[in-house]
């Protein structure tokens, strides 16, 4: 084929010419404009700009109608001019979580471009629970969804349920049958599962006859699978006759043992979206198959019909994001909950370290563009904290002794918080006779391009003012014994005679718990069969996480919470977990400052 098309446009435009074959220079592209494949470019304009900006080019508020694909019925603009009088032509959009897991870094994508649409352009978003599976529905969920919502810096116009109009659904299912638009099923699950699967025996059963059987199917006559209700359409995915209500011997959280009935998606998402006058329906492409049924339901039913817009999901590599896989890395122990470290929900971030911010700016590179993204995990990688001096990893930290400064005032140094900007303050740290310093900062024998403390080689103290050099090396007794203290000298710095090199210490240190975290999976897409023929969880990294359970931190960081955050000099940037308790700090590491070249 290939071949064949060369030869016709050769045909069509004849050979190259000189102009051609010119290199041209490459442009920068902007964001939001196309991005897939985690490639980005390196003029990002924010989520606002682009959220505001006409490269969209949805309809306006009342203006449905003129949306490609919008079915107009007779009663569409008087629909519309109720519409407007609700709204007065406000913005509306939503965000419509199952509250069935914790939310992950896709979601966040989608809580951008909802709450950020809508904020972009004057409106209002509702957060809207849809909770119409009640077996796996918990209420951690709701409250960690909500949670993370106003982490990320949203708040909602009015948090909804999807069971908040149970009744009204109910009522307009009796109501779909009476217009001859549905009918009860016993075809089984099995049966109706695909693309093609055989047209049901049921579809033109009388409409008493379904609204009786409908009424047993609420009774409870009913056992799970027996009966269901359809609704008369065909998708465009070619899936023949949704399914709209089933029957559920379960619980709900909120209406109790009311319901033994529940509705679908496909059946509750466009009518909870009439209900709330939502503008700009925003959902993922994979929802592009339900777009006809939702415009067929709200005008089989003859309500406000919103519109359907879809985007690009957005996918990480080297992760999963499932809930069903994530819980069962959970119950497998390949990770300790839905908020460890290596995995990317959203509580997970938020407990390794990112801030909201960064995740929200990591949303505007990727774009508003409707094409899928996949992206590489450093990129994701971008955060700011304070830089306070810097924690001692080393299992074995080098123990040095040396001479008292010479002034009594020099036993606390001032230290920088932000050292390339000092007007953001500084944190005052102890400088006794005994410091620490890194297990890599010290060899006994100088090697071509090792500019740190050696014999003969004295470096200076970073921020301390003061250089040391070696007077005396103690080892563990016997030969070959592992060093484990060193007598320096300590004297004032001498402009000029500058160290070669300035190495970061601690003095009267905390012992804390530092975890260092590296990627949970060894390949790009651990569940893609031709990558990983073993499954995701054959592939998993054993060495994602290491402890280090005494290192040493400067005493500064004492008074830090969960989830305050600091840049360890020469090591990374780290957040205080949850775990942490009085007497024993635990650090995650968010990020190092030295990445990979890959990572460039």
């Amino acid at each position: 084929i290939k071949n064949e098309v060369d030869l016709q446009v050769l045909h069509l435009l004849g050979p190259k010419t000189e102009a051609d074959l010119e290199k041209k220079p490459k442009v920068r592209r902007r964001l939001g404009t196309g991005v897939g494949g985690g490639e980005v470019g390196t003029e990002t304009r924010s989520l606002m700009e682009q959220l505001r900006g006409e490269a969209l080019k949805f309809h306006k508020p009342g203006e449905n109608y003129k949306t490609e694909g919008y079915v107009v019925t007779p009663n569409t603009m008087a629909l519309l001019k109720h519409h407007l009088t609700v709204t007065g032509g406000q913005v509306r959009t939503r965000f419509p979580p199952e509250p069935n897991g914790i939310l992950h870094i896709g979601h966040a994508k989608a809580i951008n471009f909802n709450f950020g649409y809508a904020k972009a352009n004057g409106g209002v978003c509702f957060l809207r629970y849809d909770d119409t599976n009640p077996e796996k529905e918990e209420e951690k969920y709701f409250t960690a969804i909500r949670e993370m919502v106003e982490w990320l810096g949203y708040q909602p116009y009015a948090v909804t349920h999807a069971s908040d109009y149970f009744d009204q659904l109910y009522t307009w299912a009796l109501e779909l049958i009476r217009r001859g638009q549905a009918y009860v099923c016993h075809q089984k699950v099995e049966e109706i599962k695909g693309h093609n699967p055989p047209p049901s025996p049921w579809r033109d059963r009388p409409v008493e006859e379904s609204l009786l059987l409908f009424e047993d199917m609420r009774k409870g006559k009913f056992g799970e699978g027996e009966a269901t209700l359809r609704m008369k359409l065909v998708m465009e995915d070619g899936k023949m006759d949704p399914v709209a209500y089933r029957v559920k011997f379960t619980p709900h959280h909120r209406t109790g043992d009311k319901w033994c009935i529940y509705p679908t998606y496909d059946y509750t998402h466009c009518l909870c979206d009439s209900i709330e006058h939502i503008t700009h329906s925003l959902c993922t492409k994979e929802f592009q198959a339900r777009r006809s049924s939702y415009f067929w339901l709200c005008n089989a039913l003859d309500v406000y019909c919103p519109v359907q817009w879809e985007y690009g999901r957005l996918n990480l590599l080297y992760t999963v994001v499932s809930k069903r896989k994530i819980i069962q890395l959970v119950e497998t122990g390949a990770v300790r909950d839905w908020d460890d470290p290596r995995l990317f929900t959203l509580t997970a971030l938020r407990r390794r370290g990112f801030p909201p911010e960064a995740i929200n700016n990591f949303c505007a590179r990727v774009g508003v563009t409707v094409a899928q993204a996949t992206m590489e995990p450093h990129l994701l990688e971008a955060c700011a904290a304070p830089r306070f001096l810097g924690s001692v990893l080393g299992p074995s930290p080098q123990k040095g002794q040396h001479s008292p400064p010479p002034s009594p005032q020099a036993l606390e140094v001032l230290v920088p918080n932000f050292p390339a900007d000092e007007s953001r303050g500084f944190h005052k740290v102890p400088f006794q006779s005994t410091v620490y310093i890194e297990e890599t900062d010290f060899r006994e024998e100088v090697d071509k391009g090792y500019k740190r403390l050696a014999p003969g080689q004295p470096v200076g103290l970073r921020h301390a003012g003061y250089v040391i050099a070696i007077q005396n090396v103690i080892k563990v007794r016997g030969s070959g014994g592992h060093v484990i203290e060193l007598e320096v000298t300590c004297t004032k710095s001498d402009v000029a005679e500058k160290p070669k090199a300035f190495i970061h210490w601690v003095s009267e240190p905390l012992v804390c718990e530092v975890r260092l975290y590296e990627r949970l999976f060894l390949h790009k897409n651990p569940e893609d069969p031709s990558e990983v023929p073993g499954g995701f969880l054959s592939d998993l990294n054993p060495d994602s996480l290491r402890v280090v359970r005494s290192a040493l931190v400067d005493s500064s960081v004492l008074s830090a919470r969960p989830f305050d955050k600091f840049q360890f000099e020469r090591l990374g940037y780290f957040s205080v977990d949850p775990d942490s308790e009085e007497g024993k700090m635990v650090f995650n590491r968010t990020v190092t400052l030295k990445e990979d070249p890959g990572k460039a």
